[in-house]
């Protein structure tokens, strides 16, 4: 019998995934459940309580789920009770391998593994890029169980023979939708073919286009298909609206929308780089203090604004959308779409980062006459038609 199908059987008596309505229900071991406990989930999301079983049982995954729905544990808390058996890993072989589109979204990976793993002495990695390789090359030498990392970074690092993947036990590919858009795909297949046949792998997408689709049958066997959202639904508890403006009088209504109605933690979408840092100076010149987030900013630089937002120090982040998917920051009030995405998906994973754990949100969108075409796709996609409000009048002097 082979270690996967070992490991299967031994989880064979995982429960329907309707019945579970607490972490106890999913036989997770005691470590994890205090782990869980502390880390503050109460109970599973939907998404955890139809993965977790399958994932516990050895079976591939193929998880269809909106943003902010929980699936980072639904892959990690199987991976870790997997990890608490067999043998430990070798330097520069890590048994699981999770693939990121972007630095933010594997930072945030690698943490909940290593608040989830606390207890099981699980050693965790990551490896993307816009730093040196030296450290991250030293870490994959004294071996780690979990190896989260970006496919660019990765490929540097197997070229220069820092890490080997022939021990690869478990592959996960997160937000696989947004490799797509980052042209990771032929990347991806490169890693994956130095990777064992013999695996288990965990597929997840907010979207399933038809490249995704085909990439997912090439690397699933006989996989558990778990959705908790229709493709391409946004969150329901997020109030979308639309504001017809000029592109000139956007940064006034922005502000005024800043200061009178988006009072709380808001995050606000630009389509390049150069157009966050311009609404960063022009925000400045109203007063309102911002700082920005996108792929020029250095790591530090990027750390250190999610840091700032995530702590309250700054309360308006402007973001791009190749930065904005591992933005995972508790009660962000408001996302403002400055200029409407020209992909639709774009714009659920945007407003996806409001209403998350059962909070309630909103989404507002700045639409001008250039982009009513871009309006059509996102309501066409999203089945709904998204009502115009009126913009904030400015105040008498």
């Amino acid at each position: 019998m082979t270690r996967a199908r070992s490991f299967a059987a031994r989880h064979a008596v995982a429960r329907e995934s309707n019945l579970m309505t607490s972490f106890s229900d999913l036989g997770l071991s005691a470590p994890l459940l205090k782990a869980v406990a502390g880390a503050g989930y109460a109970e599973p999301t939907p998404i955890q309580a139809q993965a977790i079983p399958p994932g516990l049982a050895g079976r591939d995954v193929l998880g269809i789920a909106q943003t902010g729905t929980g699936k980072t544990a639904a892959f990690a808390l199987p991976i870790l009770t997997r990890l608490a058996t067999g043998p430990r890993a070798m330097p520069t072989a890590p048994r699981v391998l999770v693939l990121a589109p972007t630095r933010e979204l594997a930072s945030q990976i690698a943490e909940s593994f290593r608040v989830l793993g606390k207890n099981l002495g699980t050693r965790v990695a990551l490896a993307f890029g816009g730093v040196p390789k030296g450290r991250q090359a030293r870490a994959l030498a004294g071996g780690i169980d979990v190896l989260v990392a970006t496919p660019g970074r990765l490929l540097d690092l197997m070229g220069d023979r820092a890490v080997r993947l022939d021990r690869v036990e478990v592959l996960v590919l997160d937000e696989a939708d947004h490799m797509l858009d980052l042209g990771f795909i032929v990347p991806i297949r490169r890693i994956v073919a130095t990777i064992p046949r013999e695996r288990q792998t965990m597929f997840f997408s907010a979207t399933m286009p038809k490249d995704i689709s085909t990439l997912a049958d090439a690397m699933l066997r006989d996989p558990v298909r778990v959705a908790v959202a229709p493709v391409a639904t946004t969150a329901d508890r997020v109030e979308q609206r639309v504001i017809f403006v000029d592109q000139a009088r956007k940064p006034a209504v922005l502000a005024r929308l800043l200061a009178r109605e988006a009072t709380g933690r808001t995050l606000v979408f630009t389509r390049t780089k150069h157009g966050a840092d311009r609404v960063v100076k022009q925000l400045a010149m109203a007063g309102i203090v911002s700082e920005a987030i996108h792929g020029n900013k250095s790591q530090p630089q990027r750390e250190r604004a999610l840091a700032g937002f995530r702590n309250g120090q700054t309360r308006v982040l402007i973001a791009t959308d190749i930065a904005a998917r591992g933005i995972d920051v508790a009660n962000i009030d408001h996302v403002i779409n400055f200029e409407l995405p020209n992909v639709p998906e774009s714009y659920v994973h945007r407003i996806g980062r409001t209403a998350r754990a059962g909070n309630a949100g909103a989404a507002i969108s700045l639409c001008d006459g250039a982009e009513r075409a871009f309006l059509r796709d996102i309501e066409r996609l999203i089945r709904t038609r998204v009502p115009p409000m009126a913009e904030p009048v400015a105040q008498a002097a």
